[in-house]
């Protein structure tokens, strides 16, 4: 691998650099070929012969150089001060394939300076269902960490029971989250300066040219977190717990704990059990993320008038932080347009005018607000619900979505069942009105619906198959969601049913 451990070199009040504490007798869980080839994992003998001993802390390859970084943030919406990685460590940083730079963190890699009262370790269900989720994400499009794979061991950690010491090897493009600008700022603000020009040097190279630097970065990073989250809304993803320090400057999707994907469609769905108040429900998303990076962005105040890459002295007032960012609105609405469009099949390219969305588009977006509407009066299944669409053109063709479409009409009521064929007239005649060919539409149905997310079911059995030894269903589980929008022979009926429309939605815990 290319290895270029640049955050190690930075001012030592940052991080803490240590060794992972060794678990007791690791056992492979499950391997990730595709990000092995990414990182270049697979060319190194070493490397591959020994991934279950690196994952488990049993041994350091002489290239890494693993550290605990410090950040802070705010939880739930109050400061709640320094925190930092109290039981990962970033391992190491290379540059991948593509070119990028790219960390290697370890999850569950034992006790670090900020681990306050936690044990420094990871159970082998919340790893799990990190690994699988970062690989659907991925797969799905959405800008992700991903893993390289997970062990079991013999060592025990006590959570609500006494469960299995587990670890994930974290692949991301960064571990910089919003809170380490909160760190900084609050007990080291002199390394704010040297921090941001790291930030944009590492992230956005692009902008050490420009002559505002800073606003630039920031804007970008408004953007880039709107445009994540967008896709969060758009596939039916309920992160959980939007922290500030569970936000990246890059705008990927990070720390995947009491996370869940809609079911029974219910906006204001809590999958965190923590989550009192509902802060972090679905609806509650794009609005969460304007607050994070409100809060984040006024540090960058204290660098107004002081020059980073030229001569050129910025000013960062707060009329230039309001625009900046301002950009979030307009560009979550944006791509949250873009993309509800394309789940309705009709491309957006073809939809819109040079300066302006144009009365197609307008159509467009109503008949998808419609059936959001009508999907949450009737708790249907959110990601099937839009699937099915493919139906509505042509069934002949496609009985699996034929089968989807007839769930639905088993479960509406007389008076449902007519709004739902009303809809669906509408639907068809809309298509008729602008000339769409409905083979093409079809294809961009399956093309942005998919068949398969990351159920709460389909995590909870691979994790109690895996609890007694058994890592098949994690492998099943991980070859279907790598191509989620196909249908695959290894899938289930269990795979795509909803939950049962009176069950009570599953809760996850924060505790991993």
């Amino acid at each position: 691998m290319n290895y270029q451990n640049s955050y190690v070199t930075l001012d030592p009040r940052l991080y803490n650099r240590q060794p992972p504490t060794a678990l007791s007798n690791p056992r492979a869980g499950h391997f990730n070929p595709l990000v092995a080839k990414r990182l270049g994992w697979d060319e190194d003998p070493d490397l591959i012969e020994n991934w279950v001993e690196i994952l488990s802390g049993n041994y350091v390859p002489e290239e890494f150089d693993p550290l605990a970084m410090a950040y802070a943030g705010h939880q739930f919406g109050q400061w709640a001060g320094q925190l930092g990685d109290g039981r990962g460590l970033l391992m190491a940083q290379v540059i991948d394939k593509q070119g990028e730079l790219t960390d290697l963190h370890l999850k569950g890699a034992g006790l670090t300076p900020y681990s306050r009262m936690g044990d420094g370790r990871a159970v082998l269900r919340s790893t799990i269902r990190e690994y699988l989720c970062g690989h659907a994400m991925s797969c799905l499009g959405i800008r992700s960490s991903s893993s390289l794979g997970f062990v079991t061991s013999d060592t025990s950690v006590r959570r609500e029971t006494v469960e299995q010491g587990a670890a994930l090897m974290r692949v991301a493009d960064t571990h910089i989250r919003l809170g380490h600008v909160e760190w900084i700022a609050s007990f080291a603000p002199d390394l704010l300066p040297s921090f941001t020009q790291y930030m944009i040097e590492a992230y956005y190279p692009e902008l050490t040219t420009s002559q505002t630097p800073v606003a630039d970065f920031i804007t970008e990073v408004v953007t880039c977190t709107a445009t994540m989250i967008a896709d969060w809304q758009l596939i039916g993803f309920a992160h959980g717990v939007m922290n500030t320090d569970n936000l990246s400057i890059t705008g990927t999707t990070l720390d995947y704990g009491p996370f869940g994907f809609l079911e029974r469609f219910d906006p204001a769905w809590i999958n965190n059990h923590s989550d009192y108040s509902g802060r972090y429900a679905y609806q509650n998303q794009p609005a969460i993320g304007h607050w994070n990076l409100n809060v984040w962005m006024m540090h960058f105040m204290q660098l107004s008038g002081k020059a980073l890459f030229n001569d050129n002295k910025e000013t960062l007032s707060r009329e230039v932080l309001a625009q900046c960012l301002a950009k979030y609105e307009t560009s979550f609405m944006s791509h949250y347009q873009q993309g509800i469009c394309k789940k309705l099949g009709l491309p957006w390219d073809s939809l819109t005018g040079n300066d302006s969305i144009t009365e197609v588009v307008n159509e467009t977006l109503k008949l998808a607000f419609e059936l959001l509407e009508f999907m949450e009066t009737n708790k249907l299944d959110y990601t099937n619900s839009f699937r099915a669409l493919i139906a509505i053109i042509d069934s002949d063709s496609n009985p699996y979505e034929a089968g989807l479409l007839k769930a639905i009409d088993a479960e509406l009521d007389a008076e449902q069942q007519t709004i739902w064929a009303q809809w669906q007239q509408r639907y068809l005649t809309h298509l008729e009105s602008i000339n769409a060919n409905k083979s093409e539409v079809v294809k961009y149905l399956k093309d942005t619906n998919p068949v398969y997310v990351l159920r709460n079911s389909m995590a909870q059995r691979a994790i109690t198959k895996a609890e007694s030894g058994d890592f098949s269903e994690v492998d099943r589980l991980f070859q279907l969601l790598t191509t989620p929008h196909k249908q695959h022979e290894k899938a289930t009926a269990e795979d795509t049913t909803a939950p049962d429309k009176e069950a009570k939605p599953l809760i996850i815990s924060c505790s991993s």
